[in-house]
C-alpha cells in the first residue's frame, strides 16, 4: 500500500512522434529507467503517459530528446476520490496538456525535421553540381551530402539501440546507407537518405493533421468574457472565470463557459459542440455549453464549470485518453511487429550472404539487394495503420457528439447484435408534454387557461408541461388567489371568482361526479401511457389534460437504422407496463417493463449467455449496473459528467440515431484498418519480390516504406469526415 500511495502518473507532450516505431523507441527507453512502472505512448495524441514512483522528470525528457524528440509540456495526473483522472500542470511545465502545443503548431519548414530535410536536399543538389563540374570529386561530394542527413539519423539509431530498440528504422537506414557506400553506390546512398527524410517529414505533416483535428475544438471557446461585478460589466480572460460568476453573452457571441441561463431567452447554435444543425431555443435555468453560439437575445449566464472542466475541455481530454488505449487489433499488430522486423533483418542477411556463398554469385549485387530488403522491411506503415484510423475516428466522432473511450470500445461497437434502451430520458425526452386537452363542461382554451393559473409558479414537471403549452398557444393566464397544494392529490385556488381544482382522477372522484363517458375517455388515455389530470370548476368536471413523456423526434428513425443494420432493439424500463407498451408500440420496439436496476443487469446477462453482443443505452445513473455489465455501455446525455464519465461511450446531444451512427463509424473504421494493412503488407510483398529478382533497388525500397506510411495515414484521415445523417 505504501508503494501505491507514492505512485505518480505523468503525461508528457512530445513533439516529433510520427509513427508507431517512434512509440516503441520511447516506450522501451523509458521502461528501462528506475522507478518507471508503466509507459503508454499515443503517437496521434502526441503524448507519453508514464506511471512511476521515483523517476526524474528531467531525466525522462533528456532520454526522449536523445531519441530525436522534444518534450514541450507535462501534466501530473492524479486519481480523484471518484476514480476519474484529474490533470494538474507540473511546476514549471507550462499550461494544461489540452492547450500546450508548443512547437507542434509550427509550419513544416520551421520544424527540426523540415530544416534537416531542406539541408539534406540542398547538399544533394550541390553534390550533383560539383560532381558534374569536377567528376573526380563526385564520390566525395555525395558522401558529404549523405552525411548531412545520415549523422542525425545514426545518432538516433545508436540512442535507440542503447535504450532497448536495436531494430529501429533509423538503424536499418544507417546500415543500408553505410553498406551502399562500401559497395560504391554513394550517389544512391545520399539520395536514399534524402528520400527517407522526405518520407519522415510527410509522415509528420499527416500525423499533425490528425492530431490537430480534435484540438481545433478548443479554438471554439472565445478568449474573453463579459463578467458582471458590482453592477458593472467588464471584459476578462475566459480562462479566469470561476464557478458562480455571472457573465453577459451578447447576440452573435460565442458562449465562453459552461453555464445556466439566469435571465434572457435566445436560440442557441450548438452545432460546433454537438453537431446538431438546428438552433435550440433556450431560456432561464437551461444549460449552455462553452463554444456554442448565442443567436438573437442578450443572456445573463451563471458559470457552472471552470475553463479546464468545461464540456469542450473534457471532451478533448477524454478523446486524448481514449487515443492512448489500444484496440485488440492494434495490440495484435504491435506483437506481430516485434517479430516481423527481426525476421526481415534475418531475411536481408540471408539474401546478402547465401547466393555468393552457395552459388558463387557476385557479392556486391546481393549485398545491394539485402540492403534494399532492410529498407522494405521497416514496419512503420503496418504499425501506424490501426492507431491512425482509430485516432481519426475518435476525433471525428467527438466533433459530432459521439464519444468513444478508446480503440477497444470503437472496435466492439461495430460487433453489437442487440441494443437495449432505457425509456425515460433515452428513447423519450425525459420530460412530460401535454398531448391532449379535452373540454367536458368548458372549452379546451378555458381548461388550459384555468389549469395554467393553478400551476403558475410551480416547478413540478407536470406543471411545467401545462405552462409550456399555455405559452405555446399564447394564452393569457389569469391570476389565482387562495392557492393551496394538497399533497398527493392536486392543487386548488380561486380563479376569476371560481373555486377551481386540478388533480388526479381518484382525487377528483371525492369532489365531483365523474360520468361513465368521462371515465371511458380517461381509461383510453391511460391505455396510451398518458397521465390524466382533471379540472374541477364549481364542483363540476370541466375538462381533462393528458400528458406523456413523448419519444425523442428521431427515436423511430434511429431504431429503424439499427434494425436495418441487423441489430435487434429492446426497451428495458422501470416504468409501468401500460406506459412502456404504449411507447414501444409507437416506436416498434420490444418491451420489458416494471424492471429494477438489477433486473436490467440480469436481462443483459441473459442476452450475453445467448451469444449476443449487447449494447446498453441509458442515462448513466439508474442504469449503471446494466451499463457496466453490457459489452458496450452507451450513456445518453447532454454533456453532463455522468454522460461523459460513466459508460464506455456517450451520445452528447441525446439523439437515438447517433447510436446507429456510432455503429456505422466503427464498421467504417475497421474497413479502413483492413485497407491499411493490405496496402502496408501488399506494397512490401511486391517490392520484396521485385528486389530479389533485380527489378528494383534502394530508391524504390525507401519509397515502398515511406510511401506506404503516407498512404495509410492519408487513408485514415478520410475518417475525419463523417457522413451526414
Amino acid at each position: 500500500m505504501a508503494d501505491a500511495s507514492r505512485s505518480r502518473t505523468l503525461r508528457l507532450r512530445v513533439e516529433g512522434m510520427d509513427c508507431a516505431s517512434c512509440a516503441t523507441k520511447i516506450e522501451n527507453a523509458l521502461k528501462r529507467m528506475p522507478g518507471v512502472t508503466e509507459v503508454n505512448v499515443s503517437v496521434v495524441g502526441g503524448t507519453v503517459t508514464v506511471s512511476h514512483d521515483q523517476a526524474d522528470t528531467g531525466a525522462m525528457s533528456s532520454r526522449i530528446a536523445g531519441l530525436g524528440y522534444a518534450v514541450t509540456g507535462s501534466d501530473e495526473v492524479t486519481a480523484s476520490h471518484a476514480g476519474h483522472e484529474v490533470s494538474a500542470p507540473e511546476e514549471g511545465a507550462g499550461h494544461s496538456h489540452i492547450r500546450d502545443h508548443g512547437p507542434a503548431d509550427q509550419r513544416w519548414w520551421q520544424t527540426r525535421k523540415g530544416q534537416l530535410t531542406i539541408a539534406s536536399g540542398a547538399a544533394l543538389a550541390i553534390a550533383f553540381a560539383v560532381g558534374k563540374a569536377v567528376p573526380a570529386t563526385e564520390q566525395w561530394a555525395f558522401l558529404l551530402a549523405m552525411m548531412v542527413g545520415l549523422i542525425p539519423i545514426a545518432k538516433r539509431a545508436i540512442s535507440a539501440a542503447m535504450t532497448g530498440t536495436p531494430f529501429s528504422i533509423e538503424m536499418l537506414m544507417t546500415i543500408a546507407a553505410v553498406g551502399a557506400v562500401f559497395i560504391g553506390a554513394t550517389e544512391e546512398a545520399a539520395t536514399v537518405v534524402f528520400l527517407f527524410l522526405i518520407g519522415e517529414l510527410l509522415e509528420g505533416v499527416a500525423a499533425s493533421r490528425a492530431r490537430a483535428s480534435i484540438q481545433d475544438l478548443t479554438k471554439l471557446v472565445p478568449k474573453t468574457a463579459r463578467i458582471e461585478e458590482g453592477g458593472q460589466v467588464r471584459e476578462v480572460q475566459a480562462d479566469s472565470l470561476t464557478v458562480g460568476d455571472t457573465i453577459q453573452v451578447r447576440p452573435g457571441d460565442r458562449i465562453p463557459a459552461d453555464g445556466v441561463i439566469e435571465s434572457g431567452e435566445s436560440s442557441i447554435d450548438e452545432a460546433p459542440v454537438t453537431g446538431e444543425s438546428t438552433p435550440i431555443r433556450k431560456g432561464p435555468e437551461e444549460n449552455l455549453f462553452a463554444g456554442t453560439v448565442n443567436g438573437d437575445g442578450l443572456l445573463r449566464v451563471r458559470v457552472t464549470a471552470a475553463a479546464a472542466d468545461n464540456t469542450i475541455a473534457r471532451v478533448v481530454k477524454l478523446v486524448e485518453e481514449a487515443q492512448e488505449s489500444k484496440a485488440p487489433t492494434e495490440r495484435f499488430i504491435d506483437r506481430f511487429s516485434r517479430y516481423y522486423t527481426p525476421g526481415v533483418v534475418a531475411v536481408a542477411a540471408l539474401v546478402a550472404i547465401l547466393p555468393p556463398l552457395l552459388f558463387g554469385e557476385a557479392w556486391s549485387g546481393w549485398i545491394y539487394k539485402g540492403l534494399a530488403i532492410l529498407l522494405i522491411g521497416c514496419p512503420c506503415a503496418l504499425v501506424i495503420s490501426t492507431p491512425a484510423a482509430i485516432a481519426a475516428s475518435l476525433s471525428a466522432g467527438a466533433r459530432r457528439g459521439l464519444l468513444l473511450k478508446g480503440g477497444a470500445v470503437l472496435e466492439q461497437v461495430g460487433k453489437i447484435t442487440i441494443a437495449c434502451f432505457d425509456k425515460t430520458g433515452t428513447l423519450t425526452a425525459g420530460k412530460p408534454l401535454v398531448t391532449d386537452i379535452i373540454g367536458f363542461d368548458r372549452s379546451e382554451a378555458d381548461v388550459l387557461r384555468f389549469a395554467a393559473a393553478l400551476e403558475s409558479g410551480s416547478s413540478h414537471p407536470l406543471a411545467t408541461a401545462i405552462l409550456s403549452k399555455a405559452a405555446e398557444q399564447k394564452i393569457s393566464v389569469p391570476p389565482a388567489s387562495d392557492s393551496n397544494a394538497i399533497g398527493g392529490k392536486g392543487v386548488q385556488a380561486t380563479v376569476e371568482g371560481v373555486k377551481t381544482f386540478l388533480g388526479s382522477p381518484n382525487a377528483v372522484a371525492e369532489l365531483a361526479s365523474v360520468t361513465a363517458d368521462q371515465k371511458a375517455r380517461i381509461s383510453a388515455l391511460n391505455d396510451e401511457g398518458k397521465t390524466v389530470s382533471l379540472l374541477v370548476m364549481d364542483d363540476r368536471v370541466a375538462g381533462a389534460i393528458a400528458m406523456r413523456d413523448e419519444p425523442r423526434p428521431d427515436a423511430k428513425k434511429g431504431l429503424k437504422r439499427l434494425s436495418d443494420a441487423g441489430i435487434r432493439t429492446v426497451m428495458l424500463t422501470g416504468d409501468n407496463r401500460r406506459t412502456a407498451i404504449a411507447i414501444g408500440k409507437q416506436l416498434g420496439i420490444d418491451v420489458e417493463a416494471d424492471l429494477l436496476p438489477e433486473d436490467k443487469q440480469r436481462i443483459v446477462g441473459k442476452f450475453q449467455r445467448e451469444g449476443l453482443v449487447v449494447a446498453k443505452v441509458g442515462d448513466g445513473i439508474n442504469d449503471a449496473p446494466a451499463l457496466a455489465a453490457a459489452d458496450v455501455g452507451i450513456a445518453m446525455g447532454g454533456g453532463t459528467d455522468v454522460a461523459l464519465e460513466t459508460a464506455d461511450a456517450a451520445v452528447l446531444h441525446g439523439r437515438v440515431s447517433d447510436v446507429a451512427a456510432m455503429v456505422d463509424l466503427s464498421k467504417r473504421t475497421m474497413t479502413n484498418i483492413r485497407q491499411n494493412i493490405t496496402v502496408a503488407l501488399g506494397l512490401k510483398a511486391v517490392f520484396l519480390v521485385t528486389t530479389v529478382i533485380g527489378l528494383t533497388g534502394l530508391w524504390p525500397a525507401i519509397l515502398a516504406d515511406t510511401g506506404a506510411t503516407v498512404l495509410v495515414t492519408l487513408n485514415a484521415l478520410r475518417l475525419l469526415k463523417l457522413p451526414t445523417t
